[in-house]
């Protein structure tokens, strides 16, 4: 896993902004959860709760984050007070486990979403919310797999028109190395720093371009 943003003595508080704002949006507002939750990709909110900013993660509520996304999107809506619902509902749960998720994995939220929609998250909520949240990492965990069947370093090398053994010869990491992160046997999130270096140098990239978040 990638490093985290943000203290774990957060988690819990952020879990429950992320869930009221997506319960407050799509059950006050009456926003689609999938349409909602593409506003708050392009808005700066989700930047900021990703990047562990205290104001977003502990220092708001989800109904004022909900809100500043709708405003951010250019949309004009009448502002309704701020509704926490004590019966937590499908679209809380969704956005509590997915703050587990991207803090646990260090993912950006676009890349979660691409794989797994708002909509699919909330057709879990039958099956997941009264269950070990790992187990819902698990499950989340195989659906990114399938989605992103190709490595970054795999895409980049290929892009570059080099085989493996060209591409550990020019970098100096062990060929089997390479093999392994591109076949996702080894996580390249937690290799030396040097290692991911000198391949982002063969490749002409940054080591950040071929991390898994």
């Amino acid at each position: 896993m990638g490093m985290r943003a943000y203290d774990e003595d957060y988690l819990g508080t952020a879990q429950r902004v992320m869930g009221d704002m997506m319960d407050f949006a799509v059950n006050s507002y009456g926003f689609d959860a999938d349409e909602f939750f593409g506003m708050f990709l392009v808005s700066d909110v989700a930047a900021q709760v990703e990047h562990g900013n205290p104001t977003y993660v502990a220092g708001r509520t989800g109904c004022e984050l909900a809100k500043e996304v709708i405003r951010q999107s250019g949309l004009v809506r009448e502002e309704l007070p701020d509704e926490m619902y004590l019966d937590k509902s499908p679209e809380y749960w969704a956005g509590w486990a997915l703050a587990f998720y991207q803090w646990y994995t260090a993912k950006s939220f676009m890349r979660i979403h691409r794989a797994v929609p708002a909509g699919e998250i909330l057709r879990m909520y039958p099956v997941f919310h009264e269950i070990d949240i790992m187990r819902f990492v698990e499950a989340m965990e195989e659906k990114l797999k399938k989605y992103y069947t190709m490595t970054h370093l795999k895409r980049l090398r290929l892009n570059q028109g080099m085989t493996q053994r060209e591409l550990a010869e020019a970098s100096g990491v062990p060929l089997r190395q390479i093999q392994l992160f591109e076949q996702k046997q080894r996580d390249i999130n937690r290799a030396q720093a040097l290692c991911v270096a000198k391949l982002g140098r063969a490749l002409g990239c940054s080591s950040e371009a071929l991390l898994e978040i």
